[in-house]
């Protein structure tokens, strides 16, 4: 039986997206006294969706509009927010510049695309913003010389939920998307958010960090390495977007602690670990046990399981899980081509080490 889903997910708008159509909003609200309602944007890529406005207030020289993000069929913890831009004119000449307000936050440590004290506006969605303001500036035959104030109200509390904090983004979200579209289950952001703390690891000094699959994990490898939380990176299954990024932007040492079923598809070359899209291959990992010296019965019902904990149970007195840690680490070795020292540890349940090869 197929488990596609009868109809294509439908995709969604980015942060960045929704705050571009509420900027542009805004400012025509401000120049003209009449806001558009729908409102078009144009994205990098060429599309031009419309946007209803969910919020439109005018005042004395400042004009607010807001739009509630559609993130479509993704699971984004952005869904639903209202994504709020406030136009006040500046002086001539000035250009764009961006603020952060209530929800959004601010960057206080290095090695992230912005500079300190910056609100967390990236840059993609300060290029579209810029450019929604261009047409409109254009359409209107005036200047586009703003102050441009980006709120995401709730915005604190949901951050609270992602890794800004860790990032050492405070206050807030950060506004995000390169293209202005979220396609579902693209788990772009995740893999963006391992890329970030990557780099504010390396901006800060940090040369050893740990690409960890869960909480469990992460758990374990702080307390085994005595590492803060500054070099703790939340992979998940995405070891190929963290180790592809470490090869262009290297640390010294690298340590990738998981369960023994996720590493075991590390093991056998998979780098996207989700249950979705690598699957353990039992007779391979039947053969391994062999290779330990196992019967051929033990070997039999390794092949037969149908979970890799039943193996690792049958095989843990023969050092099956050192023997998977070993064959991950080399899997992991060849993506990075050697820059970088590796160890690789496998945890229980219970935060507990059962395997591990060293660097």
């Amino acid at each position: 039986m197929s488990r596609k889903p009868k109809t294509p997910l439908r995709k969604g708008w980015t942060t960045g997206a929704c705050a571009a159509g509420a900027a542009r909003a805004a400012f025509e609200g401000l120049e003209t006294g009449e806001f558009p309602d729908p409102v078009a944007v144009r994205l990098p890529k060429g599309e031009r969706p419309l946007f209803a406005l969910a919020e439109k207030h005018l005042a004395e020289g400042v004009a607010t509009a807001g739009i509630v993000k559609d993130a479509g069929d993704d699971p984004d913890v952005t869904h639903g927010v209202t994504v709020l831009a406030t136009i006040q004119r500046s002086g001539e000449g000035s250009g764009v510049a961006f603020r952060a307000g209530d929800g959004v936050g601010t960057i206080t440590k290095p090695g992230l695309p912005l500079a300190v004290g910056e609100p967390a506006i990236n840059p993609g969605p300060r290029q579209m913003i810029a450019d929604a303001l261009a047409d409109a500036a254009e359409a209107l035959d005036v200047t586009a010389d703003l102050n441009v104030t980006i709120a995401i109200p709730g915005g604190a509390e949901i951050a609270e939920r992602t890794w800004n904090p860790r990032l050492g983004i405070a206050g807030g979200l950060s506004i995000l998307g390169t293209t202005g579209i979220v396609h579902p289950y693209s788990c772009s952001a995740w893999i963006h958010s391992i890329h970030q703390g990557i780099d504010v690891a390396r901006a800060t000094g940090v040369n050893h960090v740990a690409g960890v699959t869960g909480k469990t994990s992460e758990s374990a490898i702080a307390n085994l390495f005595e590492l803060d939380e500054g070099s703790l990176i939340d992979m998940g299954d995405f070891v190929g977007g963290m180790l592809k990024h470490l090869r262009r932007n290297p640390v010294e040492r690298l340590t990738i602690g998981g369960g023994f079923a996720k590493m075991v598809k590390l093991a056998q070359g998979n780098l996207d670990l989700h249950s979705a899209r690598s699957q353990v291959d039992f007779t391979v990992l039947a053969e391994w046990v062999s290779e330990l010296g196992a019967g051929s019965e033990i070997a039999t019902e390794a092949a037969q399981a149908n979970t890799a904990a039943q193996v690792l149970t049958l095989a843990q007195e023969l050092g099956i899980a050192d023997l998977v840690a070993r064959r991950a680490r080399a899997v992991a070795l060849a993506t990075l081509s050697g820059q970088t020292a590796i160890d690789v540890v496998i945890v229980d349940r219970t935060g507990g080490v059962v395997g591990r090869a060293d660097a």
